[in-house]
């Protein structure tokens, strides 16, 4: 059973960044699975959600969450037998009272390739946009494949469209040359990122998210960074997004004595 492997899997698994299993039961011929409570719900729901309940996230907030996402597949990746989640989209990334990010659903979830394979040969399943090329064409399962998935996260939180919308604003042209054209370019850059952003975002640093998306989702596998290497970029980008610019700091020490 699906929820069986949730249990198996989180039953092993302690992490800041992914959702505990508080326990498990039977009632009437289902098997029921009791997760702590997330109180601002998925990802998903601040990314596309409408509604006067739902309030568009800040450039900060959606650092502070794609991080924490990103800590937590890291650590998948990291265990001795590692842990490919299979299922990487943002309704799978839910948030607590503070916006800390925790990975959730792990009913797709499976172990990863021993150390001397690149990768585990399965049928193909999980959610159709995200799962990467080499898995769709082959059915051959790498680490990285959830780096891709990762990739097209970073998308929709820059941009505040589904990656289904995306791929179809795509037209001919390829996802990766899509981004190259809309996301690296710095004019088009202010055009497609998330209106309800309203502007209030570095584009300095916008771009540079924009560049790990892209090097997340390239064909290849081998060419993509580590979930690691990715927490370590968004944690570097963090940083300098909250490091005052040096003319702000200059005019702060200007300031003549009162």
């Amino acid at each position: 059973m699906v929820k069986q492997s949730e249990v198996n899997f989180l039953g092993r698994l302690s992490h800041p960044n992914i959702v505990r299993l508080l326990g498990f039961g039977h009632k009437n011929g289902e098997q029921l699975l009791v997760y702590e409570f997330m109180h601002r719900g998925s990802l998903d729901n601040h990314l596309f959600g409408r509604g006067s309940t739902i309030r568009p996230l800040s450039w900060n907030i959606r650092l502070k969450v794609m991080i924490g996402a990103a800590n937590g597949l890291a650590f998948l990746h990291s265990l001795e037998k590692k842990i490919i989640w299979r299922d990487v989209k943002a309704s799978n990334i839910l948030l607590d009272e503070s916006y800390t990010a925790k990975l959730a659903d792990f009913g797709l979830a499976r172990v990863g390739p021993s150390p001397d394979q690149s990768h585990v040969t399965t049928m193909v399943v999980g959610t159709y946009g995200f799962a990467a090329p080499e898995y769709l064409a082959t059915g051959h399962l790498y680490i990285k494949s959830d780096v891709y998935g990762f990739g097209l996260v970073l998308l929709e939180v820059l941009t505040g469209k589904k990656i289904f919308d995306i791929l179809r604003l795509r037209e001919n042209l390829t996802l990766i040359d899509w981004v190259k054209s809309n996301l690296l370019n710095r004019t088009k850059l202010k055009t497609t990122m998330d209106s309800r952003l309203d502007g209030r975002y570095p584009l300095k640093f916008a771009s540079q998210v924009a560049q790990l998306a892209l090097r997340c989702i390239l064909l290849d596998p081998k060419y993509r960074p580590s979930m690691t290497e990715v927490s370590e970029t968004l944690e570097q980008i963090e940083a300098a997004t909250e490091k005052p610019t040096d003319n702000k700091a200059r005019a702060t020490h200007s300031r003549p004595a009162q």
